[in-house]
C-alpha cells in the first residue's frame, strides 16, 4: 500500500475519532483491504457543488468527519464574506444518515457563532433554496445525494441568493475547506443555542408561492377530477406534493402506496431516479390499471420530476427530460401570452446540452432564450446577471429539472408536478393529451429527438480513463460522424469554438467547463461531458428534421431513433 495512504489510515486510528470508526477501519484491514484502499486513497473532494460519495469510514467517504471538516471550511468562508450576523438554513432528504449529517452540519455552524435554521424533518431541496431567500440567510446546506443509489449521500452548499455557489465563491469555499487539515480544526459543539427548528410556517409560505404559479385555475376548477398518479419514490416529495396539488384544486390524486413512505434503502427500486423506467414501473402499472390521465414521480430530494402519459396510440410512455422541458417552456410562454401576462423583456434559460427545440419555441414567440452551462446554478447566475433588466419566467435542462418563476434558485419538482398536472388539465379540456400537444409542437418547430448514454469508469483509474477519452477527442476530433461532416468543434474547457472547414475560431463567452460539442453538417449536435458527481462520462445526442403533419409522427420518430443508433455505433461507444 502506498505510504501516503497508510499514513492517512494510521492518523485515523490514532486521532480524535470515535471508537466505532476505528473498529470499522480495523475490520476493513482484516477482511477487505481493497475497500480500505478505496476509502482512503484520496480525500472526498469538496467540489463546486459540495460533497457526494459513498457512506462509510475514510477520507474518501461521506461520514461525520468529512462532513464536519467541509462545514468548518464553509463556515470560515461565510464569516469572512459577511462580517455581521451570518445565518444559514439546513435541510435533508430521506437517505440513510441524512438527518445525522444535517444535525452534524448544524452543530458545526452553530459552534462557529452562525445562526442556524434547521428543518425539523426531511424536506425537498427546492424548499431549502426558497427558505434561504425567505429567511434572508447568507448560505445553506441540504444533505442529499439526489438520485444516486442508496449507498451514497451528499452535501450541497448554497449562497445567499438560494443558488448553489458559482465563482468566485465556489473556489474560495473549496480553498477554505482544504485548509482544514484535521478533525481537531473543527468546532464540533457548544453553540446549540444558535439552532432554531423550522417547519410548517416555511412550508406554508413555499406552497403559497407554488400556488401563485398557476395560470389557469379556472381550468383546474372544471377538470379537478383529473386522474393523477403520483410516486415520491420513498423520498421527500410526500411532504409537500399531495398538499400542493390539493391547493391547486385537484381532487383525484392517487399516491403509489408501495413507494409512499420515506426510506433511505429505497426497497422497491435499484436507483431512486425518475429517469429510469424500472423506477417508474410500479407507478406506470397503477396508472394503466386505473386509466389515469398522468403519472408523476419525484426523486428522493424532490428536485427532479418524471412524467408518464399516453402516446398517440393510447399506450403509456415515459417522457424524457427534453420532452418535458419543451412542453413546460411552451406552456408558460403560451399561457402568459393568452392571459396578457407576457412582458416584452420576458426571458427563458436552458443549457448547452438541452434540446435546441426550446430555442426555436422561444424565438417563434419573441422571447429571449439564453443557453448556459449544465446545472441550475448557472441558470441562477444568468438570472442574477439580468435582474432588473429582463424578466425570468422559466428555466430547465434535460436532466428532468425545471425552475418556474423567480422565487427559488434551484430545480423544483414540487412546482413542476403541479404545473404539469395543470398542463394536462388544460389539454384534457380540449379533448387532447400532452402527447398530442407535443406532436403539434414538432410540426410547428421541427422534430427534435434526443438521447443520452453514460459510460461508467469505476475505481482509482476511472477518472484517468475518462480524462484520456476527452483529451483524445480534443486533440484529434472526428472529421465525419455517421456520414455527416463535423463542421464545428465547441470546446468549453478552452472556451473556444472552431469551424473545422474554414479554420475560423471564436471565443465562447461562458465559464470554463469540461464539455466538448460536435456540430454536424446535418444539424446533429453531440456533446461529451464527464459527470461532476459520478465516475461517468455522458454523451448527449440531438438530431432533428421536419415533421410535415401529425400523421407522419411514427415514421419520422422511427427514422430519428435509427439515426441516433447509427451515430452511437459510428462513434464506437
Amino acid at each position: 500500500m502506498d505510504q501516503k495512504i497508510q499514513d492517512k489510515i494510521t492518523s485515523w486510528l490514532n486521532g480524535s475519532y470515535d471508537d466505532d470508526t476505528k473498529n470499522a477501519i480495523r475490520e476493513l484491514q482484516k477482511n477487505n483491504p481493497n475497500e480500505l484502499l478505496d476509502a482512503f486513497y484520496q480525500n472526498l473532494e469538496f467540489g463546486t457543488g459540495g460533497l457526494r460519495g459513498i457512506m462509510g469510514v475514510g477520507t474518501n467517504r461521506m461520514n461525520k468527519y468529512t462532513v464536519g471538516m467541509a462545514t468548518q471550511g464553509y463556515a470560515n468562508y461565510l464569516k469572512q464574506s459577511f462580517p455581521g450576523e451570518v445565518k444559514v438554513a439546513i435541510a435533508h432528504d430521506s437517505r440513510n444518515n441524512s438527518r445525522f449529517f444535517a444535525e452534524t452540519t448544524a452543530n458545526v455552524f452553530a459552534a462557529n457563532g452562525i445562526k442556524v435554521f434547521l428543518f425539523e424533518s426531511l424536506r425537498p431541496t427546492p424548499e431549502l433554496s426558497f427558505a434561504i431567500r425567505s429567511l434572508k440567510c447568507q448560505g445553506g446546506v441540504v444533505c442529499t445525494a439526489s438520485h444516486n443509489p442508496k449507498e451514497y449521500n451528499g452535501y450541497k452548499a448554497y449562497w445567499n441568493d438560494g443558488a448553489q455557489m458559482v465563482p468566485p465563491h465556489d473556489k474560495n469555499t473549496i480553498r477554505e475547506v482544504e485548509k482544514i487539515a484535521s478533525v481537531d480544526d473543527v468546532k464540533w459543539s457548544g453553540g446549540e443555542k444558535n439552532i432554531t427548528l423550522i417547519g410548517a410556517e416555511v412550508d406554508n409560505e413555499y406552497m403559497n408561492m407554488v400556488k401563485g404559479l398557476s395560470v389557469y385555475p379556472e381550468v383546474i376548477a372544471r377538470q379537478k377530477d383529473l386522474n393523477i398518479v403520483y410516486t415520491p419514490i420513498h423520498g421527500t416529495g410526500i411532504k409537500l406534493v399531495p398538499e400542493v396539488l390539493k391547493r391547486f384544486g385537484f381532487t383525484n390524486v392517487n399516491i403509489v402506496k408501495e413507494q409512499s413512505e420515506p426510506d433511505g434503502n429505497f426497497p422497491t427500486v435499484k436507483y431512486p431516479n425518475p429517469e429510469e423506467k424500472e423506477t417508474m414501473s410500479i407507478g406506470l402499472n397503477q396508472a394503466k390499471a386505473t386509466n389515469a390521465d398522468i403519472l408523476l414521480g419525484t426523486d428522493p430530494d424532490a428536485d427532479r420530476v418524471g412524467i408518464g402519459i399516453k402516446n398517440n396510440h393510447g399506450e403509456w410512455v415515459l417522457m424524457n427530460g427534453n420532452q418535458t422541458a419543451v412542453l413546460a417552456f411552451n406552456y408558460v410562454i403560451e399561457a402568459r401570452k393568452t392571459k396578457g401576462l407576457a412582458k416584452p423583456n420576458d426571458m427563458v434559460i436552458t443549457t448547452i446540452v438541452t434540446t435546441g427545440m426550446i430555442n426555436r419555441i422561444a424565438e417563434a414567440n419573441g422571447v429571449k432564450c439564453y443557453n448556459v452551462l449544465t446545472g441550475f446554478k448557472w441558470i441562477s447566475e444568468m438570472i442574477r446577471e439580468k435582474e432588473g433588466k429582463e424578466n425570468y419566467i422559466i428555466g430547465g435542462e434535460e436532466s428532468f429539472g425545471l425552475m418556474i418563476g423567480d422565487k427559488i434558485r434551484d430545480k423544483d419538482a414540487v412546482s413542476a408536478v403541479a404545473l404539469l398536472c395543470e398542463m394536462a388539465a388544460y389539454e384534457k379540456e380540449k379533448g387532447r393529451t400532452l402527447f398530442d400537444k407535443l406532436i403539434d409542437l414538432y410540426v410547428q418547430n421541427g422534430f427534435f429527438k434526443e438521447d443520452l448514454i453514460s459510460i461508467t469508469k469505476k475505481g482509482m483509474d476511472g477518472q484517468q480513463q475518462i480524462a484520456a477519452m476527452m483529451e483524445g477527442y480534443r486533440k484529434d476530433p472526428p472529421k465525419n460522424i455517421n456520414g455527416s461532416d463535423v463542421v464545428e468543434l465547441l470546446d468549453y474547457e478552452l472556451r473556444k469554438g472552431k469551424n473545422l472547414k474554414t479554420g475560423k475560431e471564436w471565443e465562447i463567452k461562458l465559464p470554463k467547463s469540461n464539455v466538448l460539442q460536435f456540430i454536424l453538417e446535418d444539424g446533429t449536435k453531440i456533446s461529451a461531458r464527464p459527470s461532476g458527481t459520478e465516475p461517468k462520462i455522458k454523451f448527449y445526442f440531438s438530431v432533428n428534421t421536419q415533421l410535415k403533419n401529425a400523421a407522419d409522427f411514427d415514421r419520422v420518430n422511427k427514422q430519428l431513433d435509427e439515426k441516433i443508433k447509427s451515430i452511437i455505433a459510428s462513434m464506437k461507444l
